[in-house]
């Protein structure tokens, strides 16, 4: 699967009162909708791992979106 990335992309994930909330500016979201539509494409398992090491601002919680 390609993970597409729009040039500017900030995207923070965190848990807050037991709500992950996920924040990103235009380039984040559209990266986030590409990546999501990729996945939707893709098959049972297939995953994309974010975490403040590879792709979310620092601070961030670590996110995990699965095709099911």
């Amino acid at each position: 699967m390609k993970i597409d990335w729009v040039d500017g992309y900030e995207i923070k994930a965190a848990v807050v009162n037991n709500e992950v909330v996920i924040s990103a500016n235009k380039e984040g979201m559209l990266s986030l909708a590409k990546q999501l539509a990729a996945l939707a494409e893709g098959a049972p398992g297939d995953h994309i791992h974010y975490d403040e090491h590879n792709s979310l601002e620092d601070g961030s919680a670590e996110l995990i979106i699965e095709r099911i």
